[in-house]
């Protein structure tokens, strides 16, 4: 364990090479940081935190940088995640007050992260599993056309087209409508789709085939593909990583395209607004040893349905990203629970 001293000595290393991207000497950390230890001191400090692998030297007479140990300690030790101000905390909640519908929300949500952050962000969608039905509708578009809509807790939007083989009367709807939200409003849609096995039996004869038709093509959406869905923002703050293409900046441009990689990059929250922080050769992909992941799930009190944040470099600042993910998934969630 290190004594607070030398602490102090990696905390001036991590804040100056995140605000410089250059190597840090002794001479600089005396000049720009009262520690209140004279040089001599801080370059025994600084060879102590280089032994135990916290910083290292890139080449011969250079400063020295942090490595992927020394921005974890750093991290777990950080005393306080900097607060957003007043007025960005304003500016989130009109903006994303703004939002019609829950696609509305996720777009906000990850070009908002960006420019926050000024990293990429990646924002996973309220999987469908974890969703209760809160209304469903049927609509008649002609005399054999229906159309379903699937309203669920997270605001989330299905919808689907049936053609049936014969004309669909009016008293016909308004039974289905009453019976299917009679049975399935509250339901978990995992749940939803038994319940609606048997719903073709509490219709007459006549209009069981019909009923189980459109039956079959609403658990199609309960069930749709595609179901782990994300959206990912600010790819053109990759600029940012510096002049090492094929290092930096291509494996991250190669992993957005990939979104399986995306959503094992977030990780899975376990609790709402839950911070996780992973960095360097901590994420599950070699190619991106140089990046961190900054994550926190988003949802109710009592459960996660997602998760959101950003991936950029190592040298990223951290306690600014950390307050700005963690806002953003408590407004968020806030939204959400409110729709």
């Amino acid at each position: 364990m290190l004594d607070e001293r030398k602490l102090d000595v990696l905390r001036a290393i991590v804040e100056d090479y995140v605000a410089t991207h250059e190597p840090v000497g002794s001479k600089t950390l005396v000049d720009r940081h009262n520690l209140g230890v004279s040089p001599a001191t801080v370059r025994n400090d600084m060879a102590a935190l280089e032994e135990e692998g916290y910083i290292t030297q890139p080449h011969t007479s250079a400063g020295r940088i942090p490595t992927d140990a020394g921005y974890r300690l750093f991290v777990d030790k950080l005393s306080t995640v900097k607060p957003l101000s007043g007025a960005e905390k304003k500016a989130i909640s009109t903006f994303l007050a703004g939002a019609v519908d829950l696609d509305d929300v996720v777009r906000r949500t990850v070009r908002l992260l960006a420019q926050i952050t000024r990293q990429v962000a990646i924002v996973q969608y309220p999987t469908l599993t974890r969703s209760t039905v809160r209304h469903i509708e049927v609509v008649t578009m002609s005399p054999r056309r229906l159309l379903l809509v699937l309203i669920t807790s997270t605001g989330r939007v299905e919808q689907r087209i049936v053609e049936t083989l014969e004309d669909v009367s009016d008293q016909l709807v308004v039974d289905l409508r009453s019976k299917l939200n009679a049975a399935l409003t509250g339901q978990r849609l995992t749940d939803a789709a038994t319940t609606l096995a048997g719903l073709p039996d509490s219709f007459g004869p006549g209009d069981r085939p019909l009923v189980a038709a459109i039956v079959t093509t609403l658990m199609e959406a309960f069930t749709v593909e595609g179901e782990h869905r994300i959206a990912v923002g600010g790819a053109a703050n990759l600029t940012r990583y510096g002049d090492d293409f094929e290092r930096n900046v291509k494996p991250v441009l190669e992993a957005l395209e990939e979104h399986v990689i995306l959503l094992k990059l977030l990780g899975e929250a376990t609790h709402p607004q839950t911070l996780t922080v992973r960095i360097g050769h901590e994420n599950p992909y070699e190619e991106l040893a140089t990046t961190s992941v900054v994550a926190a799930g988003y949802g109710s009190r009592s459960e996660t349905l997602a998760t959101l944040g950003i991936v950029g470099p190592t040298h990223m600042d951290y306690p600014s990203t950390m307050g700005a993910v963690r806002a953003v998934a408590r407004y968020v969630s806030q939204i959400l629970a409110d729709s």
